[in-house]
């Protein structure tokens, strides 16, 4: 009886070990929030579509205000210039041209 009990607590002990460290492992690989913030990419450095461009690396000048890049939660309300956007253009393919 002390044998299946020992083989038991073991069983248990080893699937709890198992579940703590895939949840330990997942929390490493979270990706952190991002926002887009648009108005301080450079030229050619935007991260996607903007309404006048149709994807990354394709804005034509500096400062642009429909282009964005992704940057940590938070970050883009500290840099001169820079304004979250949820403009429904700004993703790939960007939006209708014109």
């Amino acid at each position: 009886m002390k044998h299946k009990q020992t083989a038991i607590v073991s069983a248990i002990a080893g699937v709890l070990a198992l579940t703590i460290g895939a949840a330990t492992q997942a929390a490493k690989h979270e990706m952190p929030a991002v926002e887009k913030c648009a108005g301080v990419a450079k030229a050619g450095k935007n991260d996607c579509g903007t309404s006048r461009s149709s994807c990354a690396g394709t804005s034509k000048k500096d400062g642009d205000p429909s282009a964005w890049i992704q940057v940590p939660k938070g970050t883009c309300e500290k840099i001169v210039g820079g304004k979250v956007t949820a403009d429904p253009n700004a993703k790939p393919g960007g939006g209708k041209k014109g």
